[in-house]
């Protein structure tokens, strides 16, 4: 079957042979079949080379200095070369050899002098081969992306903070143990209400609720750009913001900006006292300590929130702890 590839798709062969005829030979070949090809003439210019991410690599096994056995095993190093194919072409076809390569990372090998037929259909297969494999795991991705996601805020949703506040009372615990406790790890966690919203709904209905939610949601994640900070939707109009290596004037400062942030949107909020779209929050931090027994991050911003809320809305308060 005849191959005919698009060139702006057409996937691209690495080509490894010190050999400069054999390589024109391979060139030829493979380009009457529509890919792409990129040359190196030895494993040093190869390494080089895999920088343009070629969707697999014909190798030579012998050549001077770093031969492809050597040359397989580095690539595999590389970004993206467990994941990329590397068929090896060699005139070697004895049983250690052939284990050799395979043990390498070669997944699979052709013997010289080259049966073109066959070299052909091999490195058909395997570019499908890893062109599904990819597309399967960028499928995955996008199936834990959307799963880590609220649907309608497009903030990370109540499972994954869940995911993540475990996993940061983790890495604190490890650290606090590796270090003997000498050094102190803040871990903080802001968590929001919009005031008024049931009344908000009532009045302005449900699609403006849900619009309402989203600018919200916008604006906090804008506000938190940390890298390791998390903000996510933690159900209802509640939003959490879990900063850790944050102590409580950082997250402090945080709190209030989302305040003031959400305060000048101006949303109309006729049922509100203020006259428009406020939000109340908690702040809580804690102090890891090895003795300390653990504590319900949540539970201490839960606090803060009730107090702000007591205070009048609109504001923030914060609750400082021990533990983890």
């Amino acid at each position: 079957m005849n191959t005919t590839i698009s060139q702006n798709k057409a996937p691209l062969i690495l080509i490894v042979d010190d050999d400069p005829f054999v390589r024109m030979q391979l060139r030829l070949l493979l380009e009457r079949e529509g890919y792409r090809i990129v040359e190196a003439q030895d494993g040093k210019a190869a390494l080089a080379a895999f920088e343009q991410q070629p969707d697999i690599v014909l190798l030579d096994a012998l050549m001077p200095e770093t031969n492809g056995f050597e040359c397989c095993a580095e690539l595999q190093s590389l970004p993206n070369g467990q994941t990329t194919p590397i068929l090896m072409i060699t005139g070697l076809n004895d049983q250690e050899s052939v284990d050799r390569a395979y043990e390498v990372g070669a997944v699979d090998y052709v013997t010289k002098p080259i049966h073109w037929a066959v070299l052909r259909q091999r490195v058909r297969r395997l570019i499908e081969q890893t062109q599904l494999q990819r597309e399967l795991e960028a499928a995955n991705r996008d199936l834990q992306r959307m799963a880590s996601m609220d649907g309608l805020t497009q903030i990370a949703n109540r499972r994954r903070f869940d995911e993540y506040i475990a996993q940061e009372q983790g890495r604190i615990r490890r650290m606090q143990l590796c270090t003997g406790g000498r050094s102190s790890v803040y871990l903080s966690l802001i968590l929001c209400d919009i005031d008024h919203f049931k009344l908000y709904n009532d009045t302005y209905g449900h699609p403006a609720g849900d619009r309402c939610l989203q600018q919200v949601a916008q604006l906090i994640s804008s506000v938190v750009h940390r890298s390791g900070d998390l903000a996510a939707r933690y159900g209802g109009e509640e939003f959490v913001i879990l900063m850790p290596e944050t102590d409580g004037n950082g997250a402090a400062t945080v709190a209030k900006r989302i305040c003031e942030r959400v305060r000048s949107l101006a949303i109309p909020h006729e049922s509100s006292q203020k006259g428009h779209i406020t939000i109340s929050a908690g702040v809580a931090t804690i102090e890891a300590s090895i003795e300390a027994e653990m504590v319900n991050l949540v539970t201490l911003a839960d606090q803060a929130l009730y107090q702000a809320k007591q205070e009048g809305r609109d504001r923030f308060c914060t609750i400082v702890g021990n533990g983890l």
